[in-house]
């Protein structure tokens, strides 16, 4: 069985999540433990709530460190503000420095005629690459669920995996080597969501 460190800082939406990684049969662990993330065979990197509330505690808690170290070894999958932790700057509260893994900025969705923030609900998400074994059995325009006033913007476009419209296109998921992210939450995205839990459970790096 695929053991999972679900990286706990505080912030993340853990317990739904953890139950949907169960579900799809993963070994999942709830953990800050170096040791224990360490020993993993994948890290899962939620989040919910304020970017400079969500950096601070990773710090505190040296989630930020467990998350660089384990980039590069083994697979790693990051949710909404996770994935927005990635890369070098947010605007959100005035302007908060991420964990600079990823080059890029995330900007804030501008309120306009039609367009409230957050984006909240579900929305259709193409462009995804059905070929690639995270992405097996999801249909090329699926529903995902969004709640997100925020959205990355990666310095290389070659690192979208998906793409979704809100007000204008974005990023919804990116992917590169044995990182992959989605700013819409699988844990609440039902059978798609599901399929792509377990789609991670069992991507062979």
């Amino acid at each position: 069985m695929t053991t999972i460190a679900l990286l706990d800082y505080g912030m993340g939406n853990l317990h739904s999540v953890a139950k949907a990684l169960t579900r799809v049969g993963a070994d999942v662990e709830i953990t800050r433990d170096a040791a224990v993330i360490a020993r993993s065979d994948k890290i899962v990197f939620p989040g919910v709530g304020a970017m400079k509330d969500c950096m601070a505690e990773m710090h505190a808690t040296g989630v930020s460190d467990a998350v660089r170290q384990a980039v590069f070894n083994k697979p790693v999958m990051a949710i909404c503000v996770g994935m927005q932790a990635l890369f070098e700057h947010s605007a959100e509260n005035g302007g908060v420095a991420g964990l600079g893994i990823l080059s890029g900025d995330v900007r804030q969705f501008v309120p306009t005629q039609g367009i409230k923030v957050p984006h909240m609900g579900w929305n259709t998400t193409y462009g995804m690459d059905s070929s690639h074994p995270i992405w097996r059995g999801i249909a090329p325009d699926t529903h995902f669920y969004y709640v997100h006033s925020y959205y990355c913007v990666p310095q290389d476009d070659a690192l979208i995996a998906a793409r979704c419209q809100y007000g204008h296109e974005f990023c919804a998921s990116i992917l590169k080597d044995n990182l992959f992210a989605t700013q819409f939450h699988p844990e609440k995205s039902h059978t798609a969501g599901l399929q792509l839990l377990q789609n991670f459970v069992e991507w062979q790096i």
